[in-house]
């Protein structure tokens, strides 16, 4: 069934496109229906998507020749309300960074996930100003808070930023949020128990020390939405992810010992996809108007 759908919906689509990035970078506009998040933020693509305006009283949404300033609601609201906070730690607002494209899916470039709605970068540079002109928004870049080792924060973290991050993960909305090893190495140093139930969502990975990535979980009754396996909470078990396997990202991740065994094979990116790939629902969230 599915072969047929997309030999009937190729004569709709750019001639050349072959993978799924390839379609879904070509939709310039989100589908005419309900707003859904369809398949895992890795593998899917986004139902009824709305645009974050392009300037907010307290946010700006950068890189827009990117196009991809588009989430659920759920995650545009998020984003203005934690704009809003960020003006009570003494920042400006938000520099609002990729959230999806306007029906999600896998990009030509960058990103694996980002493809339903629900996960969006916000840099770590405080904003200076909030009027800035799109061709500045092209040329403006962050700042790393991260050494060039990688072992620490730099120079440029601040207070701030851990206020702002826990205010973000505290949001029952949030199920994790992606920084570098040393942002939550830092933010370890100076936890109490007090802070174990939001600590434990800010998840070390690579990169991410100009930005960090916000991944709200499905909403409720969000039945395409395919969760994070396990879940946060699951995953945690009261932790707070300050343990001895924190250290690896700044031990053996940066200096692997010798003869340290393969790692398992790298799965495809999604660059790669094809439609067959996502899930059928893909195909009515590009064939909509």
């Amino acid at each position: 069934m599915i072969r047929i759908l997309l030999l009937t919906f190729a004569l709709a689509l750019p001639a050349n496109a072959q993978t799924a990035a390839q379609y879904f970078g070509a939709a310039k506009t989100p589908s005419a229906q309900r707003p859904a998040p369809i398949g895992f933020y890795n593998r899917g693509c986004g139902a009824g998507m709305v645009a974050l305006p392009e300037t907010g009283p307290t946010w700006q949404a950068m890189r827009l020749s990117r196009n991809r300033n588009y989430g659920q609601p759920e995650m545009i609201e998020f984003l203005q309300q934690l704009s809003v906070a960020a003006t009570r730690i003494g920042w400006r607002g938000l520099y609002i960074g990729d959230i999806s494209q306007p029906r999600g899916g896998p990009m030509t470039s960058g990103h694996a996930s980002h493809q339903i709605g629900l996960d969006a970068d916000i840099w770590m540079l405080p904003p200076t100003s909030l009027t800035l002109s799109r061709a500045q928004r092209e040329s403006l870049s962050s700042i790393s808070v991260r050494t060039e080792d990688q072992r620490s924060v730099n120079r440029n973290w601040t207070p701030q930023h851990h206020a702002l991050l826990q205010s973000a993960a505290m949001d029952s909305r949030v199920d994790r949020i992606f920084v570098a090893a040393a942002v939550k190495i830092q933010m370890c140093r100076t936890a109490t128990p007090a802070d174990t139930p939001w600590l434990q969502k800010i998840r070390p990975i690579a990169g991410h020390n100009t930005h960090f990535h916000v991944r709200l979980a499905c909403p409720r009754g969000a039945r395409g939405c395919t969760p994070q396996t396990p879940s946060v909470n699951e995953l945690s078990k009261g932790g707070n992810g300050c343990d001895d396997t924190l250290t690896w990202w700044v031990t053996d991740y940066l200096n692997p010992p010798r003869n340290a065994p393969a790692g398992p094979p790298t799965a495809p990116h999604p660059r790669s996809y094809t439609l067959a790939d996502l899930p059928a629902q893909c195909i009515d969230v590009l064939r909509a108007r």
